[in-house]
């Protein structure tokens, strides 16, 4: 599942660049091993890791990627690995592109069980969740 980084690239949401392709896999998965592309790995269980997937076409191929709402929220979730920055960028391009709600984001966020991380957040974009 093509997820963070390059989500937010898909979604064109993010003045990031990424050498690598961001993947989530189930939690207790072993990771793909290639040569090329370079991969970063995320693991996620559960709901986390079943909700929100969309189907999109690239270069002639199906790829399942994260929505917009769903790849904002994990963001936050691996806001250690990303930096916050790259979070609030996500929140703030999404937000004013009218691409998520504020339903969305919540639901999202209790599911990946970072509601009270994004809660002061959301809330400044002013709309309590």
């Amino acid at each position: 599942m093509v997820c963070l980084i390059s989500a937010l690239r898909f979604h064109e949401l993010t003045t990031q660049q990424s050498s690598e392709i961001w993947l989530a896999i189930p939690h207790k998965a072993h990771p793909p091993k290639l040569d090329y592309p370079p991969l970063r790995v995320v693991h996620m269980s559960g709901q986390a890791m079943t909700v929100g997937i969309e189907s999109a076409n690239v270069a002639g191929a199906s790829v399942r990627v994260f929505c917009v709402a769903k790849t904002v929220v994990d963001c936050f979730k691996f806001r250690n690995k990303l930096g916050l920055e790259v979070a609030l960028e996500a929140l703030h391009e999404a937000w004013a592109a009218r691409r998520v709600t504020m339903d969305e984001l919540w639901r999202y966020a209790q599911i990946c069980r970072v509601a009270n991380v994004m809660r002061p957040y959301m809330e400044a974009l002013g709309a309590k969740p």
